[in-house]
């Protein structure tokens, strides 16, 4: 992991200063962003939807037998923004996408087709890292951001339909838990799940070797190496600015 972890930041660091030198074109970028966030919005924003909708599920007739039924929009955003939407996006898109980068860079790997990049003296990781880095990093937040909003008003549905909550309270509720801080750390959170996705995941492809069963091998581990470090990144942002 650690040894891992050293060649991410290396490869990290090709990919700042190739962006830096302006050799990396922004319709490389646009494919990337499309590949990665667009295609995974529909599956992120149905896991946001229903992910609300189950903690409103869970917590609304509670609230209501207590008298605190005012506060359930406000505990839904907050679960939701902190942690649910950034978290559940992330792996959302590490599962469809990441694993796919892994699989492209891996296969071109083992087909050589890195070495002939080589050969035209251009450095493959910054050629194959950077736009996937760079578009991630912006769409990601953006896909976190969507998802935000679909998951209050998916728990302000079933609010409505299971304890029949009025609307106007449960987005008075939203306001007045919610601040501009939690929205300006979950897409944060979004911009680190995105850049550790595609580096992770850009990584593992590119040290495999051998074949077609390597290439699998090298796809599985790039899902299961993006997932726990996003976790660790999660604790860390979270011990950072909400201990």
């Amino acid at each position: 992991m650690i040894v891992f972890f050293g060649k991410c930041m290396e490869n990290f660091y090709k990919s700042c200063r190739y962006l830096l030198t302006g050799r990396s074109r922004i319709v490389h970028v646009l494919n990337q962003a499309a590949s990665i966030s667009y295609d995974s919005l529909m599956i992120s924003l149905v896991i946001a939807f229903v992910s609300a909708a189950v903690i409103a599920i869970q917590v609304s007739k509670q609230f209501l037998m207590s008298g605190a039924e005012a506060y359930v929009g406000g505990s839904i955003a907050i679960v939701m923004i902190r942690e649910i939407a950034p978290g559940f996006v992330a792996l959302a898109i590490g599962a469809r996408a990441g694993t796919a980068i892994s699989a492209e860079i891996a296969n071109m790997q083992v087909t050589s087709q890195v070495d002939a990049i080589k050969t035209l003296k251009v450095d493959p990781v910054g050629y194959y890292f950077a736009p996937r880095i760079l578009a991630a990093a912006i769409t990601v937040p953006m896909v976190v951001l969507i998802a935000e909003v679909v998951g209050i008003l998916g728990g302000l549905l079933v609010s409505y339909m299971t304890i029949h909550l009025h609307p106007a309270r449960y987005i008075t509720s939203v306001w007045l838990w919610l601040s501009a801080k939690d929205i300006y750390i979950s897409l944060f959170k979004g911009l680190i799940y995105g850049i550790l996705i595609a580096l992770v995941c850009a990584t593992q492809g590119y040290e495999t070797r051998g074949g077609a069963k390597d290439v699998g091998e090298s796809t599985t581990k790039a899902a299961v190496l993006s997932t726990v470090y996003m976790l660790v990144a999660d604790f860390l942002i979270n011990l950072v600015f909400y201990l």
